[in-house]
């Protein structure tokens, strides 16, 4: 009877369905996540410093950036706004401005540093890697894990400074960051930084598995990235055609223009790189008359545009990532080769 009433027997408790249990991540996302949790807390910490640092920015940038004068775009070779900072508030916001862009910059040793030294090296150091590969989880997948989690985090991560740092940036009047074609500047403005990390990380990892011990793999990567850095650097403004302008051009050229070099042209065809005769006249009469004055017959100039910037952003990135591609691709090589 009790049965057909739906209540228990006696001297049992009633039944009660039971509920599911809630959704934890497990797997070797998980794994690698547990794992290496001090340093995401630490590259979260970092990330929420900048974010919290560039929102400040946005909202004492219209203070700041009127208390800075203008950029005299009838210069004909400008390389930064040339102001002054006339407030604490200013002094302030371009200094945390600079900061913010130095930590997106220079990431790439902090994630080659950490990727070289613990992703790797210190699990092969320690044996944690071979205890996971008998665990039913094949080299190749351990790998591809531990590149694939840091690498979506250190995407969207950075992807997030560099668009906030953009919009503080153009927010307002004025320029307070210095010129595109800056280092610190160029890289945190675009793709070229979200690159430059996941080569850091390939070439950590790299390094990890080559060398399998903690010390000497966190220093080989760090030398490896700065290799990278600095060669980059200094062939950066070679990896699209500039352009070249000549006569009253030459003298003339836009605000935000990176100059090469520069020059005239003598009476007897010799070429002056660095004459800075007739800088700032603004018509041909005016020219011409320099140009009797001094003896010159033609003045050049060989610069980038501001319109550079995103084919060198683009050429730039590509490299890094062909970097990143053919470490990780060495990478996975070399662990099928010595633990197959």
């Amino acid at each position: 009877m009790s049965t057909l009433t739906g209540k228990p027997p006696s001297g049992q408790a009633p039944y009660r369905p039971s509920r599911p249990a809630p959704y934890r991540p497990s797997g070797l996302t998980w794994t690698v996540l547990r794992l290496h949790r001090t340093a995401l807390f630490v590259w979260g910490a970092a990330l929420l410093t900048v974010v919290a640092a560039l929102i400040w920015l946005l909202a004492a940038g219209p203070e700041a950036r009127a208390a800075v004068g203008g950029c005299d775009a009838s210069d004909p070779f400008p390389l930064d706004c040339g102001t002054v900072r006339q407030t604490a508030t200013a002094r302030t916001y371009d200094y945390v401005l600079a900061l913010a862009s130095a930590c997106v910059t220079f990431q790439i040793y902090a994630v080659a540093v950490w990727a070289g030294a613990a992703l790797t090296g210190r699990e092969l150091e320690s044996g944690t890697a071979r205890l996971a590969w008998t665990q039913s989880v094949t080299s190749a997948r351990w790998l591809a894990t531990r590149l694939a989690v840091p690498a979506v985090l250190l995407t969207a991560g950075t992807t997030l400074a560099v668009l906030l740092l953009n919009w503080t940036r153009r927010a307002g009047r004025g320029d307070l960051s210095g010129g595109w074609f800056t280092m610190n500047v160029f890289i945190s403005s675009g793709p070229v930084a979200v690159a430059y990390a996941l080569a850091g990380l390939a070439l950590g990892a790299l390094a990890g598995l080559a060398l399998r011990r903690t010390l000497p793999a966190a220093a080989a990567a760090l030398a490896v990235a700065y290799v990278l850095h600095e060669v980059l650097d200094g062939f950066r403004m070679s990896l699209w055609p500039a352009e070249t302008a000549t006569g009253l051009a030459a003298l003339n050229l836009p605000h935000g223009t990176l100059v090469l070099e520069h020059g005239a042209v003598t009476g007897t065809g010799e070429r002056l790189t660095t004459s800075m005769a007739c800088v700032g006249t603004d018509s041909a009469a005016a020219l011409e008359k320099c140009a009797k004055g001094t003896g010159l017959t033609d003045f050049w100039t060989t610069y980038h545009p501001e319109s550079h910037f995103w084919p060198l952003q683009l050429v730039e990135s590509g490299l890094l990532l062909a970097v990143a591609g053919l470490a990780a691709a060495a990478a996975f090589a070399l662990l099928r080769r010595r633990h197959s």
